[in-house]
């Protein structure tokens, strides 16, 4: 019996389930990274939906990664109107090219939202696609709390083998009930209820680390947090051997911590700090306000590079991911290289901190151009490609 089989539809789910497996196999993960192991919607998206109370007129999708959740509740109630918030750049976009697509109209019946109090307000019911992260499980849940309707109750699914009991703990904090569904389909949902406002400690977070000299703010979902991840932290022990360029990028910038180092040591240059994730950009902003360079630093939402003009900058700097969701992938970081190499001047520099295992000299030599160890530790390289 296939996982489809066994996932039988709720007293109210038979509408939304027909939907979703008529919209599921037709949805792509464009323009995020797309490959036969990656899929667009999994039945951690129809469980949620089997679930679901009864949508009402106004429904608050949270994490839906490529329209799996929105998509379906658009068909399969044609009153049906969405508040959306998705913390990828590339997550809006795919939504919106799955709709065009295949045809649903979104004008007047979705709206995307910051994660904030317009996105919650008054809701009675919210759909939630559980993230990696119990740091943004925590602000998702106090937002929900703090402005949606006494009422309000929230079913948020994933796939089994990324959920955690701590999950239920943390919506424990914000909601007087908890509870899992049934397992299906290696997929989990937790029903939460009764919202509990005021509880927890506010978002965003700071923390200062004297050792560098910096001051981070993080929101729940951005990469490490308040913390100083350790190939970051490594990268910054070279600052001074940086060029003393004029036009920068932070590339994947997170929380803003290359970039406000780079600012405070180069009094003269001027920063672009970039990041597809909603969280990161919310973060970089306030920790280059806390450090004192929101004059000399633009940050901005970008799928990449997207909105830089071709050879219109000297440095770029990048520590880059390696997670599509929850997937490990080393197929992220080349096409970031061949972004930065578009967006490069000749003889302007890509300086990179990398996992040495991954080995991606050979991939910077042919994307970028001539490429030099700069310093390598027991796990990670430094290096910079000069633009051909």
């Amino acid at each position: 019996m296939s996982d489809a089989d066994d996932l039988q539809p709720g007293p109210t789910g038979g509408a939304l389930l027909a939907a979703f497996d008529e919209l599921a196999p037709r949805l792509r993960r464009s323009p995020d990274l797309e490959a036969p192991d990656l899929v667009a919607a999994d039945a951690s998206d129809r469980l949620i939906l089997a679930e679901t109370l009864p949508l009402g007129d106004d429904v608050v999708v949270i994490g839906d990664r490529y329209g799996g959740l929105t998509l379906p509740i658009l068909v399969a109630d044609p009153s049906a109107r969405v508040r959306v918030h998705q913390d990828p750049l590339t997550s809006e976009r795919a939504l919106a090219e799955n709709a065009e697509r295949l045809g649903i109209e979104l004008t007047g019946r979705v709206t995307w939202h910051d994660l904030g109090a317009s996105l919650t307000r008054d809701a009675t019911t919210v759909l939630l696609q559980l993230p990696r992260g119990l740091d943004a499980l925590d602000e998702i849940a106090r937002v929900v709390a703090e402005a949606a309707d006494p009422s309000a109750r929230v079913i948020a699914g994933g796939r089994v083998k990324h959920m955690t009991r701590t999950m239920n703990e943390v919506l424990g904090m914000h909601f007087a009930s908890v509870r899992a569904s049934r397992g299906v389909g290696k997929s989990r949902a937790l029903h939460a209820a009764e919202p509990v406002r005021g509880a927890g400690e506010p978002w965003p977070r700071r923390r200062h680390h004297a050792d560098v000299g910096l001051e981070l703010v993080a929101h729940g979902a951005a990469f490490a947090g308040t913390d100083l991840d350790i190939g970051t932290r490594f990268l910054l022990t070279h600052l001074e051997d940086m060029p003393h360029a004029e036009s920068v990028i932070d590339l994947g910038c997170g929380t803003g911590a290359i970039s406000a180092s780079y600012a405070r040591a180069r009094p003269g240059a001027r920063l672009i700090a970039t990041d597809r994730s909603a969280a990161a950009v919310s973060s970089a902003r306030a920790t280059m306000a806390a450090n004192g360079v929101t004059d000399r630093v633009q940050v901005v939402r970008d799928d990449g590079l997207a909105a830089q003009p071709d050879g219109s900058h000297d440095l770029v700097l990048l520590n880059p991911p390696f997670h599509s969701g929850n997937a490990v992938t080393d197929r992220i970081a080349p096409r970031l290289f061949a972004e930065a190499a578009r967006a490069l001047r000749p003889g302007g520099e890509l300086w990179t901190v990398w996992n040495s295992h991954l080995r991606y000299r050979p991939q910077l030599e042919r994307l970028v151009g001539p490429t030099r160890q700069i310093a390598r530790n027991s796990t990670f390289t430094i290096t910079a490609s000069t633009r051909r």
